[in-house]
């Protein structure tokens, strides 16, 4: 065995199915859905078609006037900067802080253009403090506000309670935005009747194509556009779309959907495996978000008294692909902000890294992980 994977949170492997439906769509010719003549609608057909799959997956239907509708981007990053620069006519915004960087990104960008931007506190175990949000809520009632935080998070796994935050909204008459990109193709959503103002995901997070991502809005909810030039998807998002991206978007969430049981047990037995392994080996390592309900594939491991970069370029070294931190800031390896928010000790936070396996990954990949992983921090830890 030569190298194993085990970065998934961050992109995942293409499923072959997926990228021969968008072979055979390219192949048919220029492909745009704004074009009137008759190879513009085949291409309206087949973006049509696959905003019906996403819906059918999703639980919300999206073909009534007025209700809820999907736009499409390019990314996740792109659909997470659309919503929270979107919402123009929100005088709040209340971010938590241990959101992915296209948020936390926008918020202090809106912070330094005057907007007032509030940051809810994370507890130890890396669920969101509801009790800090319900405080900030009831500090300004006006119903100008719009609240972002994530569904998993893309660090440590910890699924936040979306439900509870919701009802928060609610009762304070908040907008509500929920960065679902962890969560869409492993854990079961459920749109129809949701309190929810937005969503946001994207393709290649559930074995899609890179390049492709979605905003799903909800009915009655409006937003200024961030880009301009165009009139496609109601002037929300102008550009031609890309109609074989759309596609596979929509293939990768159905396979993922009807498989979700089965990969999730799967993806979580390997995580296991991952972790009882070194536990067993490593007393001193720490799983973060361990006592929480966690994604079933992600792991944020500390090997203490290692450092995170130097552990990560050993393990590629040795064929054991993870990162330290988030897809969008590993490059530079900063010091993860959510373990920071977590109050984590500076040793957990300077060797932390993340690991996360796949429906691809195998339980003999794992054990050749645990071997080289524990091989890699005997020799750099102090």
């Amino acid at each position: 065995m030569k190298s194993v994977y085990l970065d998934n949170a961050s992109t995942t492997q293409v499923e072959p199915a997926v990228i021969e439906q968008i072979s055979e769509i390219m192949a048919l010719g220029p492909s745009n859905p704004s074009s009137l003549h008759g190879t513009g609608r085949v291409a309206r057909k087949y973006v049509d078609t696959a905003t019906e799959k996403i819906g059918n997956c999703l639980n919300t239907k999206l073909d009534e006037p007025g209700g809820a509708r999907l736009v499409f981007t390019s990314s996740g990053t792109e659909a997470n900067n659309l919503i929270l620069r979107g919402f123009s006519n929100s005088r709040r915004l209340i971010i938590s802080r241990i959101e992915h960087p296209s948020v936390i990104g926008v918020g202090r960008w809106l912070e330094r253009t005057g907007q007032r931007v509030d940051w809810i506190d994370v507890k130890k175990s890396g669920v969101i403090c509801l009790e800090h949000l319900k405080f900030l809520l009831e500090s300004d009632n006006s119903g100008e506000a719009l609240v972002s935080t994530m569904w998993g998070n893309n660090e440590t796994g910890v699924i936040q309670p979306v439900e509870k935050i919701a009802d928060l909204c609610r009762i304070h008459h908040a907008k509500f935005h929920v960065d679902a990109t962890q969560c869409v193709g492993k854990l079961p959503i459920d749109l129809s009747g949701n309190p929810m103002t937005a969503i946001t995901f994207s393709a290649h997070k559930f074995h899609g194509p890179a390049g492709v991502g979605a905003a799903w809005l909800a009915g009655g909810a409006s937003i200024e556009p961030i880009m301009y030039g165009g009139e496609q998807q109601l002037e929300t998002r102008p550009g031609t779309e890309p109609v074989a991206l759309i596609f596979g978007m929509a293939e990768a969430l159905e396979l993922a959907t009807k498989s979700m049981v089965h990969n999730g047990k799967h993806c979580m037995a390997l995580r296991d495996q991952l972790e009882f392994a070194l536990e067993d080996s490593f007393p001193e390592i720490v799983v973060h978000g361990k006592s929480e309900e966690r994604l079933p594939g992600t792991s944020c491991i500390s090997f203490c008294g290692a450092d995170r970069q130097s552990m990560l370029m050993a393990l590629d070294f040795e064929g054991v692909a993870c990162s330290s931190g988030s897809a969008c800031s590993s490059g530079s390896s900063p010091p993860s902000h959510v373990l920071q928010a977590m109050q984590c000790t500076k040793a957990e936070i300077d060797g932390a890294l993340r690991f996360a396996v796949s429906k691809f990954s195998t339980a003999k990949e794992i054990d050749f992980a645990v071997e080289r992983i524990s091989k890699v921090y005997r020799r750099l830890r102090r």
